[in-house]
């Protein structure tokens, strides 16, 4: 199914119609980066760069497009005719999907003409923004639990239908086991989960009766809530008769706690299961999760198996947007490319110029140390000791001598608007994204006042940034 470039922000167009009055079909160089981590935390997971892919080569305007942009009555036919054949054309560049990722570092570079960089802005942030929120809460709740099994089961909750699939996608990137989404268990290879609800009890006569019939019904499935009515006076009592059943074929099962004193429910539902030689039978919860809760009720020990996450997984919870910029940062000009760069009183709005690599600095043991911005044809010398400055230009600096690797993390993904390399699947993100979590100690990763990672500006980018600042604001550094 084609996507409509109509999913773009309307300035985009009209900038665009700009750019082809003025014949302004030049190159240009556009990056995507964020500039602060959500929740308050130590990292980000950068996610979405397979949905964008596939977007980004289906997106044109269909006849309807093209005559619904005429009905507004503000674009030139001639330049409605050009849109008719719009399609993305440029090359893209990105870290890998599921990298560990940091502020004001680009996770992504696009190189084309200055009109088609322009119309593919939204698209670029509405899914990387909105994907990388949800992987990155989805790895610390996924965490928060000791890398236990987490069901993400917000689809009733997400920001329509296609909010839903792009959590149940991202979150799996971050780090659960499965979704309830069917169709996004369909759409991208996700395990489907999911227990019983309460109206299922609700309909019996009884609860044991409900019970008895789903466990015949699913034996090898069977998850009982126990809540609908009384968890300690009749749900775990029911499970237990239904669960000894299941037990004398051979089957285990889980009881499901949706609401209540999570610890205290769980610490005494394990004290029954167990009095009753049902060591296996595990605890799923559920509840309004989040890894706050999940990391308390860990630290005080509730003997909890599985974790259901949704409202506060699927919406971003506690951080409502992901900051992902999408901003220009070189164009050609007479003699070649040309760096440019945005100014504002606010330092963190002031951009970095130019066609920019970044490379992750490791140790011997192969930890990482920090993330170097650097002008796209630097190189690092193993054993050579190096500057490296804060982004914000001023005098704030390290020395680091290269002793382990300095990796490169942009990588060319898309040529002439056509994909280089086949997409990974999406369980290969997964277990990239977890893997690439170990590079980095525990002091980033942790919820509270987490330590903050270098991401710092090599010697000739800032001797660029300042050159440029002093050309638009005559001041000398």
């Amino acid at each position: 199914m084609e996507t409509s470039a109509l999913f773009t922000d309307f300035y985009s167009l009209t900038m665009a119609q700009g750019y082809w009055k003025n014949s302004r079909h030049e190159n240009a160089v556009f990056e995507m980066f964020f500039r602060s981590q959500p929740f308050g935390g130590g990292y980000s997971i950068f996610a979405g760069l397979g949905t964008l892919i596939e977007r980004l080569a289906e997106f044109k305007f269909s006849g309807d497009d093209i005559e619904y942009l005429r009905s507004i009555k503000i674009f030139d036919s001639q330049f409605l005719d050009y849109l008719k054949t719009f399609c993305f054309n440029g090359s893209l560049w990105s870290m890998d999907e599921g990298t560990v990722v940091f502020p004001h570092e680009p996770l992504i570079r696009i190189e084309g003409n200055l009109i088609e960089c322009q119309i593919i802005e939204g698209l670029i942030l509405n899914v990387v923004n909105f994907q990388s929120l949800i992987a990155t809460k989805a790895c610390r709740v996924w965490l928060a639990t000791g890398k236990g099994n987490v069901m993400e089961f917000g689809l009733r909750r997400a920001q329509g239908p296609d909010g839903a699939a792009s959590a149940s996608r991202a979150a799996f990137i971050g780090g659960v086991s499965g979704t309830s989404n069917t169709l996004a268990g369909k759409y991208f290879g996700i395990p489907v989960m999911g227990t019983m609800a309460h109206a299922w009890v609700m309909s019996f006569n009884s609860e044991e009766e409900a019970f008895d019939a789903y466990a015949s019904i699913y034996p090898d499935k069977t998850i009982f809530l126990i809540d609908t009515y009384d968890t300690l006076k009749s749900g775990i009592n029911n499970a237990i008769k239904a669960g000894k059943k299941l037990a004398a074929l051979g089957k285990n099962f889980g009881v499901r706690l949706d609401s209540g004193d999570i610890h205290y429910l769980s610490m005494e539902v394990r004290k029954k299961l167990d009095k009753e030689g049902l060591n296996k039978a595990f605890i799923t919860v559920s509840n309004d999760l989040d890894e706050h809760i999940i990391e308390t009720l860990v630290k005080e020990g509730s003997p909890v198996d599985t974790w259901g996450v949704g409202t506060r997984l699927v919406t971003g919870g506690s951080a409502a947007s992901f900051t992902g910029v999408y901003k220009l940062a070189a164009i050609q000009g007479k003699d070649g490319i040309v760096p440019v760069m945005k100014l504002s009183d606010n330092l963190e709005k002031t951009t970095n110029p130019g066609i920019k690599q970044v490379f992750r600095l490791k140790d011997e043991n192969g930890f990482a140390v920090a993330d170097v911005l650097s002008i796209d044809d630097e190189e690092f010398i193993h054993g050579r000791t190096y500057n490296f400055w804060h982004p914000s230009a001023d005098y704030r600096h390290f020395q680091h001598t290269i002793g382990g690797s300095a990796q490169a993390m942009l990588k060319k993904r898309m040529e002439n608007g056509i994909l280089i390399d086949d997409l990974p699947p999406l369980e290969q993100i997964k277990k990239y994204a977890a893997g690439n979590l170990e590079d980095f100690d525990s002091s980033y990763k942790r919820l509270l006042n987490p330590h903050i990672y270098k991401v710092s500006i090599t010697d000739k980018l800032r001797a660029l940034k300042l050159e440029l600042i002093e050309k638009h604001l005559g001041k000398s550094f």
